[in-house]
């Protein structure tokens, strides 16, 4: 099983995301983009989770289980 735990955040400085997904044998993935538009904290969290779909897509993880503190 895979796991997927996210967070995103917005203030004056801009928009950004974090996302990491851990997955059998230690394999562990991490991402932090900056987001390039203007996001409130609750959109910037969606769009990580959004992200964090997209790279368990990518590496066909069968079972996700997400962590996320909203």
């Amino acid at each position: 099983m895979w796991s997927l735990y996210i967070d995103g955040a917005s203030n004056m400085k801009g928009n950004g995301a974090r996302i990491i997904l851990e997955g059998p044998d230690n394999v562990t993935l991490e991402k932090s983009p900056k987001l390039n538009f203007k996001a409130s904290n609750n959109q910037a969290k969606y769009e990580a989770l959004i992200i964090g779909f997209k790279l368990a897509t990518e590496v066909r993880a069968k079972m996700l289980r997400c962590y996320t503190d909203s």
